[in-house]
């Protein structure tokens, strides 16, 4: 019984952890229009520290650094295009969780649909080389007939080749 609440509360706990990122009065704009794209635009940017979230769930400093150059880079009037390039000359492609498609990221974008491809031709050829194929049909010999007649009659024929 304790363990069950023990596995209800660890994920709630985490739940409760990521929600409060930006939760602090010195992070939060006081225009509601810039802080719903300021949260919007750091759910789009990786925390470099963390790399699987968000700088929007991210309590890591370098993600607040972040949230605060995006708030700033909005009341400056900047748009988000421009605080996009602005963190990607900074920090490079990596930092944008859903990174645009370009010649560098092409394998990135398109490798899960060739590994898929790949899955089905070898599934295909080892499907391909068990199926079971008929064996040429060939007629039999005067002397295997013979030891196949006296097979079928009870007779103990000898084995010809």
């Amino acid at each position: 019984m304790i363990r069950a609440r023990l596995l209800l509360a660890v994920p709630l706990l985490l739940l409760a952890l990521s929600a409060r990122a930006v939760t602090g009065p010195d992070e939060m704009l006081a225009d509601p229009e810039l802080e719903a794209r300021a949260r919007a635009l750091g759910k789009e940017l990786r925390c470099l520290v963390c790399q699987n979230q968000s700088i929007d769930d991210s309590d890591a400093p370098l993600a607040r650094d972040l949230r605060r150059i995006v708030r700033e880079q909005l009341v400056a009037g900047a748009s988000e295009a421009e605080i996009k390039r602005f963190l990607v000359e900074r920090y490079g492609e990596f930092v944008l969780l859903k990174p645009p498609v370009s010649p560098a990221t092409w394998l990135l974008w398109a490798g899960p649909f060739l590994m898929a491809a790949a899955g089905a031709a070898l599934v295909w050829t080892f499907v391909r080389a068990r199926s079971v194929r008929p064996e040429e049909v060939t007629e039999l010999t005067a002397e295997e007939r013979q030891a196949l007649e006296r097979l079928l009659e009870g007779g103990s024929g000898e084995r010809t080749r």
